[in-house]
Formats: structure tokens, sequence, C-alpha cells
């Protein structure tokens, strides 16, 4: 049977999440789609736990509709959904496993596609169910990469999207390691739609999206896709360059009038001390920038697969 669209789901430690969630798949998407064939990919990021034993009862309860792909390690949750887009003949959803997003916006976005011709469509978080801390750290990596230069990113982020045919061909045409998938999707040009959402409380389990790997992910963005720090180091160098001119006049002046110029090695210590930091910084940005350009240039492969049912 032909498939007119793959929901794709990563999957890292989410036992007791993913049964309830291929049922409501099943209940409020496949059910109501009509003459559109839909199948649901799991992708297995290396999880430890019991998810993918569970994922194996779901393939069994849904023989004809349901794949697993188990993964032989944990690659991040940007290569597991590059493994599912690689891995699917169409269009795509991509949904969080830990039943916090609606699974009944699915077919409101499929609809978007399939009736309007929308490639991208993006469901935002208006409101969330979720501690203090996880909003904070969410916001502040989010804002930071709005500021920086991609206005039209959602307030909070976004991890339930759709992708049109297109638009999934042009996103796998390269693949950038370290990269912020969400600006990539943003810069697509096709016509999109964003679709507000509440997202609910996380009923099972623990989120593993630390503040350590939003950090991480948000100076991907930052490096991957603004020029801001190359141009903060030019302007850097700049100002140093005109305050060194600056003294050289003072100490000049100073020599002049037979006044004294700042004695003592205190503040020639501190001088060099403080334009090393700043030197030593310099050095650790452009190494960011080799690292990542070493990374594409090894063509690694974003994910290995082990096993697939």
């Amino acid at each position: 049977m032909q498939i007119d669209y793959s929901i794709i789901v990563p999957v890292y430690y989410n036992e007791g999440s993913l049964a309830s969630l291929a049922k409501d798949v099943h209940e409020k998407v496949f059910a109501v789609m009509g003459d559109h064939h839909g199948e649901l990919l799991f992708v297995d990021d290396g999880s430890k736990d019991g998810s993918f034993a569970e994922l194996e009862q779901i393939v069994v309860d849904y023989p004809d509709d349901v794949r697993v792909i188990k993964l032989s390690r944990n690659f991040g949750q940007v290569n597991a959904w590059w493994c599912g887009l690689e891995n699917t003949p169409g269009p795509i959803v991509v949904i969080s496993a830990d039943g916090q997003d609606p699974v009944e916006l699915i077919p409101v976005m499929l609809h978007k596609y399939f009736d309007e011709n929308i490639e991208v469509v993006i469901a935002t978080r208006q409101s969330r169910e979720e501690t203090a801390w996880r909003r904070t750290t969410s916001a502040i990596v989010y804002n930071m990469m709005r500021r920086l230069g991609t206005k039209d990113l959602p307030p909070g982020g976004f991890d339930f999207f759709l992708l049109g045919a297109k638009a999934k061909a042009s996103i796998l045409s390269i693949w950038q390691p370290n990269t912020f998938f969400q600006i990539r999707v943003l810069r697509l040009g096709f016509k999109r739609e964003f679709i507000p959402y509440h997202r609910a409380d996380r009923k099972v389990g623990v989120s593993r999206w630390s503040f350590s790997k939003k950090f991480t992910y948000m100076v991907d963005g930052v490096l991957g896709h603004s020029y801001l720090p190359i141009r903060a180091m030019s302007i850097l160098g700049l100002a140093f360059s005109s305050l060194s001119f600056l003294l050289a006049i003072f100490f000049f002046v100073a020599y002049f009038f037979n006044q004294d110029a700042i004695r003592g090695w205190t503040p020639i210590i501190l001088l060099i001390l403080f334009i090393g930091g700043i030197q030593m910084m310099m050095i650790g940005v452009l190494g960011e920038y080799i690292w990542r350009i070493l990374a594409q240039t090894r063509e690694d492969r974003p994910y290995i697969i082990e096993k697939e049912i």
C-alpha cells in the first residue's frame, strides 16, 4: 500500500508513553485521514530503558502501519529526526514521544499540506505546563536565537512540525552537522503556516533535554547560522587598537609635560592578563569554527542503524 505521509517519533528514554501515543495516532490521525494512508515511524535513539521492548510490542499490535528503527547509540535528537527524514518516502510530521504534544493537531497540519499546498506547518507552543526552570531555560535559548537574526523563530521554539515533500527534499540535500535544525526549516522559503497549541505536562518519565544540551544547541545555532561571533571579534580588535592608540597619546603628552605616568607592575600585569584572556577567547571561537569545518569535511554518518522492524 502506498504511503502518503509518515509520522516520525524520536524516542529516548520514553518507556511508558509510547503505547498510548501509538493508540492515539491510530484513533485520532489514521482513522480520520480518509484516503490518505500514513505510517508511524519510531526512531529509538539509543535508549537504555525498556523503550525498544515497548516498541516491539507496538509493532505486533499494529503490524500494518508501524515501523521501528533502532540506532546503535545515542546520536541526538536532530540526528534521529534526520534518520526519520531519510527513511520515509514522502511528507512527514515530527512529534515528540513524551505525549506533551496534541496528536489531534496532526490531521489539521496534514490538511494544510494536502488541501492548501502549504509545505511547512509549524505547531508553536502558545503555553506550556512545565516547571519554571524548564520554561526559563528554553526561553533563554530561543530568545537568544531570535535576537541573532532569526526573527520569525517562535519564542518557545518548536519540535512539532510538518515538512512537505519539496521541503523535506530541500533539507536532505545538504547534511550539516552541529546545526540548529529549526533555523534551517524557517529558512527554506516555502509557503508556511504557524498553528499555536497548548503543550501539556509530561505524564511519564523525566525529560533528558537538560540545560547543558540546550546551551550546546544554542552555541551550534550561533556558530552555524550567525556572523555575530566573527563580527564581535573584529569589533573587539578594532576597539583595542583604538584604545592602544589613545594610550600612546596619553603617555606621550604625560612625558612631554614632565608628568609621571602610571607606575608599577600591577597595571601592566592586569593589562597583559586581560588582553591575553581576550585573545584566548578569540582562539576558542576560531577553534569552534574549525571543529565544525572538520566535522563537515569528514562526512561522518549522522546515525547508524542497528535494527529495523
